[in-house]
């Protein structure tokens, strides 16, 4: 299945568009025809592509000045994994040895001669990647991973396999020549060259392999660990262990009387499915499932440590601003409010939702304008740092003299 994109915007307008719509082009059309069932092929508008997100100089920057070890860095061949020990070094940093080093010049032997390096969860390390990884997974649903391949010319990576997950591929430099089978749901299989821009979906259990054509090709893999209904219905009956149709042991002596214990058996799980469908509060299950979620994203967490490290002084004249990619939803309790901020849950009284009401749906905001929700200025100024320091919020225009932290 091709699907055609829209041109894509220049790196300047990338932020205004879904980090989804980047790898399928419309994602309605995508949603209704591809996800889940058949592998689509999107072909590229912008000719820079997926450059913001990895580009063959960041590679070499990666492998050669930035003393990454192994798992993060690992190099195959079609025919199996090249051991550790081929490619990387010891050293010694501080009082302790350290195993595991990449050593440049050995992974860049490996290179030519056919070696294909793997950059291991980029969704962890690499700023570009880290964000575009949490606008996907917000608009999905679903937690994802990176990885990239870089291929050099006329090689290939890793010999046909299979994901046990839904796969974006996105083409950041070069070109691959994809081999796709049908995937298990269906749909046809696709004999495809990526060029730079171009996007593949696979989902999960989707035969591949590729190999790079005439110069260094470089590919982003998303994987997309979709979240099945076998999952949330599993947990919802783990969490009845304490109801009475699962409570006791089965009888002994129940091995000479199989027909008894299938009709207990069958009453209990009457008993089950009745708990199920009227004594579940799926609401709450939905709640809970959102609050794992949007607490336990990769971190975004540029910009925290020079804000700790400044004395920078909070007054109802400083003006702040939502972090780019920042999440705040709050949770409401009786007495408490719990904010989810991603990768963390804070709690706070319930008293300040009316204050986190108003700084959740600003966009920036001059501490002053909180006054009718939190009357007292040193409140205002102490929660507005503390939302500094959780990373939150930025200081964009700060408060005339004096420090106070």
């Amino acid at each position: 299945m091709n699907l055609e994109a829209p041109p894509r915007p220049s790196p300047a307008g990338r932020a205004a568009q879904g980090a989804l719509a980047r790898c399928v082009g419309d994602v309605e059309t995508f949603l209704a025809a591809a996800w889940g069932r058949a592998a689509a092929r999107t072909m590229a508008a912008d000719p820079d592509g997926y450059a913001d997100l990895l580009t063959l100089d960041d590679v070499d920057r990666f492998v050669t000045t930035q003393g990454l070890r192994v798992p993060y860095v690992r190099l195959v061949r079609s025919d199996g994994s090249i051991a550790e020990s081929a490619y990387t070094r010891s050293g010694r940093t501080g009082s302790r040895d350290v195993q595991g080093i990449l050593d440049p010049g050995k992974i860049a032997g490996a290179f030519a001669d056919g070696a294909t390096i793997v950059l291991q969860g980029l969704h962890r390390w690499h700023e570009p990647v880290t964000r575009f990884c949490r606008d996907l997974e917000l608009e999905l649903g679903h937690a994802c991973q990176v990885n990239a391949y870089i291929t050099p010319a006329g090689a290939q990576g890793l010999a046909t396999h299979a994901d046990p997950h839904d796969v974006f591929v996105l083409q950041a430099f070069g070109s691959k020549r994809w081999h796709v089978g049908a995937a298990p749901r269906g749909g046809a299989p696709i004999e495809a060259e990526l060029d730079v821009g171009d996007a593949l979906y696979m989902p999960k259990g989707t035969p591949h392999s590729a190999s790079a054509q005439d110069a260094v090709s470089g590919h982003l893999t998303v994987g997309i660990h979709v979240t099945s209904w076998r999952d949330v219905v599993r947990e919802v009956v783990a969490s009845l262990e304490d109801d009475p149709a699962v409570a006791g042991d089965v009888p002994a002596g129940w091995l000479v009387d199989p027909a008894s214990f299938a009709a207990a058996l069958s009453d209990r799980l009457q008993l089950l499915a009745a708990t199920l469908r009227d004594g579940v509060d799926v609401l709450a299950v939905a709640d809970r499932r959102v609050d794992r979620f949007l607490s336990t994203r990769a971190q975004l967490a540029r910009g925290t440590v020079g804000a700790a490290a400044e004395a920078t002084s909070i007054d109802d004249a400083t003006v702040v601003a939502r972090r780019p990619g920042a999440i705040c939803v709050l949770r409401p309790g009786r007495d408490q409010l719990e904010v989810l901020l991603g990768d963390r849950k804070l709690t706070m009284p319930g008293w300040l939702e009316p204050a986190m009401r108003r700084i959740a749906d600003a966009v920036d905001l001059r501490v002053g304008e909180l006054a009718a929700e939190l009357p007292s200025a040193s409140s205002r100024a102490v929660l507005v740092r503390r939302l500094v320091r959780e990373g939150l919020l930025a200081v964009v225009e700060a408060a005339s003299g004096g420090t106070d932290r």
